[in-house]
Order: C-alpha cells, then sequence, then structure tokens
C-alpha cells in the first residue's frame, strides 16, 4: 500500500495536538516538547541523513537559538516575536560559517571540528556572566497569547502549526533541485562536482537550513521551559537527537517523527529510572547502527511505502542491487 507522505504526516500531526489538547498538563508538556524535538530533528536529517554532512553542532545551534531569544527579552526588553526572529536569523548566519571547515574536511574530521564548535559555545554559556547569567542559567518570560482554550494549549497549537510549516517547507525542498543536490553530494562530492552541481553552495544551504531549524527550536523552546540554562543543551542534548534520527531512520522525514515518538515514549516509560534510561539510549544507537541501520522507517515501509522525496541510502542501495540483479538474470536468459 502506497501512502502519501504529507497527509500521513499531517495526520499524526493532528493526533499528538489531539492527545495534548484533551491530555493533562504534564502530557501536554511532554507533547510539546517532543514537536520541537521534531523541528530538530527534520532540520538535522537533512544535514545528516540528506547532504551526509557529520556533524555535530546541532545541540549547540539549539542552544544559541534559546539563549538568543531569551536574552534578547530579558536583557533588551525585546517581545517575543521580534525576539524569535532574530535568533533564528543570528542561529542561520552562526551555522552558515560552519559551512568553511566542512569545504575542506569531511566524515570524521568534520564531526571533530563541529563537536570542538559545540564545546565552545556550551564554554561560552557557562563563563560569560555578563551576558549568559553563567551556569545559573535565567528566567525568561512566558508568552502569553491565549485563544480561549487556555495559555500553554494555545502555545502548544503554535508549535504544531510551526511544526507543520517546516515539514512542509522540508517536503518541498527535498523534491526540488537542491534534494537532488543534497543526495549528490552525500553521494560522492566529487561526482556531483564533475556533473555540475555546485559543492560549496549546497553545503552552505544544507548548514544554513539546518541551522534555521534549530534555532527556531530553541527561540521556542525557551518559553515552554520558561528557564534556559547550559545543561539544556550539552552534549546529553547532541547524543538524544542522533539517537533519533539514527532510530527512526536517516535520511527520511517520517523517520524523524518516528524516532522523535519511540524516544520519548521510552523516556516516559524510564522515567523513574535514570541510570536505566542512559543505558537504553546506548543500547539504541549501538543496536540500530548494527542491527538496523536503516531505521524502524524500513520496517515500516514493509508493509506500507511513505512516498518521500528519497529513500534512505541502504533502501536505494538495495533496490540498485535488485535491479542490477533482474538485468543480469535477464542477460542469463537470452
Amino acid at each position: 500500500m502506497t501512502l502519501p507522505f504529507k497527509p500521513a504526516i499531517f495526520l499524526l500531526l493532528a493526533a499528538i495536538g489531539v492527545f495534548g489538547l484533551v491530555g493533562d498538563p504534564y502530557v501536554l508538556f511532554v507533547l510539546n516538547r517532543a514537536v520541537l524535538y521534531i523541528v530538530l530533528c527534520v532540520g538535522l536529517n537533512v544535514l545528516m541523513g540528506y547532504a551526509g554532512q557529520l556533524a555535530f553542532a546541532h545541540a549547540a545551534m539549539f542552544g544559541i537559538g534559546a539563549y538568543a531569544c531569551g536574552l534578547l527579552q530579558v536583557r533588551l526588553g525585546w517581545s517575543f516575536v521580534p525576539a524569535a526572529m532574530a535568533a533564528v536569523a543570528f542561529t542561520t548566519v552562526i551555522g552558515s560559517a560552519l559551512t568553511l571547515p566542512a569545504l575542506r574536511l569531511s566524515g570524521l574530521y568534520l564531526a571533530l571540528s563541529t563537536l570542538a564548535f559545540a564545546m565552545a559555545v556550551q564554554w561560552v554559556f557557562m563563563n560569560w556572566t555578563e551576558v549568559t547569567f553563567g551556569a545559573g542559567g535565567f528566567r525568561v518570560p512566558t508568552l502569553e497569547v491565549d485563544i480561549g482554550i487556555g495559555r500553554e494549549q494555545t502555545y502548544f497549537l503554535i508549535c504544531l502549526v510551526v511544526a507543520g510549516v517546516v515539514i512542509a517547507a522540508t517536503d518541498n525542498i527535498l523534491r526540488s533541485k537542491y534534494g537532488r543536490r543534497f543526495v549528490a553530494i552525500r553521494e560522492s562530492e566529487i561526482a556531483a562536482g564533475s556533473f555540475g552541481v555546485n559543492v560549496t553552495q549546497t553545503k552552505l544551504f544544507a548548514f544554513a537550513y539546518s541551522s534555521m531549524c534549530a534555532g527556531l527550536a530553541g527561540a521556542f523552546y525557551a518559553p515552554l521551559l520558561r528557564f534556559v540554562a547550559p545543561e539544556n543543551f550539552d552534549l546529553h542534548q547532541m547524543i538524544l537527537m542522533q539517537v533519533m534520527i539514527v532510530v527512526g531512520g536517516l535520511g527520511s522525514m517520517a523517520g524523524s517523527l518516528i524516532g522523535v515518538c519511540v524516544i520519548f515514549f521510552a523516556f516516559e516509560m524510564l522515567r523513574d529510572t535514570r541510570g536505566l534510561l542512559e543505558l537504553f539510549l546506548g543500547v539504541m544507537l549501538i543496536g540500530f547502527v548494527l542491527l538496523q541501520p536503516q531505521g524502524l522507517v524500513e520496517i515500516l515501509n514493509r508493509f506500507t511505502r511513505i512516498r518521500e522525496p528519497f529513500l534512505p541510502r541502504t533502501l536505494a542501495a538495495r533496490e540498485r542491487e535488485r535491479a542490477k540483479r533482474v538485468q543480469e538474470a535477464r542477460h542469463a536468459a537470452s
């Protein structure tokens, strides 16, 4: 059975919205966090799954968006909307600057350079006390918006709409020439360049778009927590995002949503056992990398085909191998 991508995704978002509105305040808070992590993981999957850039600075971009939005409100007295717009723009610019090492480095070396950047950002959050309030963090004003159903419910619906817009925009980008260019440089930068793909411009767009999604999620995450501190954007957050997209499926937007839902569900099941939770994340990451590198979306594709812009790399490789075997069988028969 073929399942159209956008209707399936928006149906899932609608189901999340219904559960959030009818659930208690804690369920609403958890689902609101999950919606923002969907925005985060969609952006990260564009960079890592589609463009093939092994970067570990996404949690830092998430934190830059939250800090920029919160500090503009606390230090300068801005309202949420202009502060969020400025935070997203600032995060996008910083993320675009990360393209510079990506032009010279790849693979493990790019991962180490972006990890160093993330650690430097964490150091700034903790030690630039005159601006960031240091390791103690600071309180962020809440977003006072209410359409008659409650302030928390209204904020949840706003985040849900933002997630839907990001998913629709990402789907359109991946179906455009940029999506094809992402996959081309993922498979081989040299081959992509020889076919006329501007590798520099494509990498710049991938880093900028991924950072924009992280900054947007961070800008909405700060009012949700009502408090911003460095530990909210540390190494654990980076590992958590990596686990989500690996479990769901690299190179798959549906995989991003599935990974977020599965990990958040596991968090709630194991929230009273902190040690088991960390062990669970490690086992999930190693197990899926070794045993199910295609992620859960590949299992879903056995029963229904989600019409995404591109299949994950491993599935595409399987299709090529199958086509090659069919062609060889035809030659042998003739």
